[in-house]
């Protein structure tokens, strides 16, 4: 439905009209629309300026749902209790540590990802970004969520790798393993380049979708963020539960795939699934390194035999 429509429904009101009042006069006239619609639509004529509108909405949000998603963690690492779940539980975060880390990811976050934030409005809607109301089917925003996961997860698999590079790393990426025993403030603990180049699959991935399929609601992008945010936080969470997603999926990469990642610092590349790792040889740890050699020594006998 487009704006310039549900404005009509807003014509009488003064422009110093309230959220509240904006929100309560759509919603007589809107009534097909659910609750999170009529808030979001309301958002979008009561501020006037769409490009402000999301710009705000998308930084508030992405500060809560990192800032928020990392708490739990922060409180875990603090209660002795689920050490036992800890990957390297010789390696505990202090206070100090968390505190340093929050504080540069914040500084990152308000100038090297807040301008990006604030193009992104423009840029999506220039090829075909919808971001009215109502929302799309919920099946609808899965499956292209669904999509992301696995377009992103192969770019990142071959920028983090290329990032191990001697040069690169040391220029680039040495700064994201400064903690060799990750928590989840950590995520995004990394230099500006880094995140601009990563960042690119993540905000870049729905882009081209949208601007091959026509098809891309702002919704489904803020989903999108939530969920790989999550993702993320919780695979530098450095804890691997029983009911950890990784042991209902086998090819979900999870805490203890990115963990020896930083603990190695090789092999492991990808962000969520594993099946870049295995098929490409990269995969970390003693399991994998004992079976390189199990090969190599195989190969070994096979050219003395012949």
């Amino acid at each position: 439905m487009a704006y310039a429509a549900l404005n009509s429904t807003i014509a009488g009101l003064d422009s110093t009209a309230s959220f509240q009042t904006v929100f309560e006069e759509l919603s007589k006239y809107n009534v097909q629309l659910n609750v999170f619609e009529r808030l979001w639509a309301s958002w979008y004529l009561w501020m006037q300026n769409d490009t402000i509108a999301t710009g705000i909405m998308s930084f508030v949000m992405h500060e809560l749902v990192y800032f928020g998603r990392s708490l739990p963690w922060i409180i875990i690492d603090s209660i002795p209790f689920f050490n036992k779940w800890k990957l390297q539980n010789t390696k505990v975060p202090t206070w100090k540590e968390q505190w340093e880390c929050a504080a540069l990811v914040l500084i990152s976050h308000c100038t090297v990802e807040l301008p990006q934030i604030w193009l992104f409005h423009p840029i999506a809607t220039y090829f075909g970004m919808d971001y009215g109301v109502p929302f799309p089917p919920f099946w609808k925003m899965m499956m292209q969520i669904v999509i992301f996961f696995i377009i992103e997860d192969a770019w990142h698999y071959w920028f983090h790798r290329g990032l191990h590079y001697g040069p690169l790393y040391k220029a680039i990426h040495k700064l994201h393993h400064t903690y060799s025993a990750p928590f989840g403030l950590a995520a995004e603990y990394a230099s500006p380049i880094e995140v601009m180049l990563l960042g690119m699959g993540i905000v870049g991935t729905p882009i081209v979708w949208v601007s091959v399929t026509g098809e891309l609601h702002l919704a489904t992008m803020y989903l999108w963020i939530v969920l790989r945010l999550f993702q993320a936080i919780d695979a530098h969470s450095g804890y691997d539960f029983p009911w950890s997603l990784r042991h209902i999926l086998p090819f979900w990469a999870g805490a203890d795939h990115h963990d020896l990642h930083h603990e190695r610092f090789i092999g492991n590349y990808a962000s969520s699934f594993r099946w870049w790792d295995y098929c490409l040889d990269t995969e970390a740890g003693e399991a994998a390194s004992k079976k390189r050699r199990e090969k190599k020594l195989a190969e070994i006998r096979a050219k003395k035999a012949q």
